[in-house]
């Protein structure tokens, strides 16, 4: 799978949990760049883009992603 497949699945996965169809990430989007992306969406958004890869992250990983671009990396990593 390219980093451009990944990035297209994690858009839907965006989009699909805060609800907002014009949500399009970056290597460089972070929580600030999402109006609804507080800490229990974040643990929504985990369990979805775990379910959409079929993988799961660490706890570290978890707690220590600053940006998308860092958890594309796990992915690519994982699958």
């Amino acid at each position: 799978m390219t980093e451009q497949e990944i990035y297209e699945r994690l858009n839907a996965v965006f989009q699909d949990v805060f609800d907002d169809d014009t949500i399009e990430v970056d290597e460089l989007t972070t929580a600030d760049d999402i109006d609804d992306w507080d800490s229990l969406e974040h643990i929504n958004l985990i369990a979805a883009v775990q379910d959409e890869f079929g993988m799961k992250f660490k706890m570290g990983e978890v707690s220590t992603m600053k940006d998308v671009g860092e958890m594309v990396d796990i992915i690519k990593s994982r699958i």
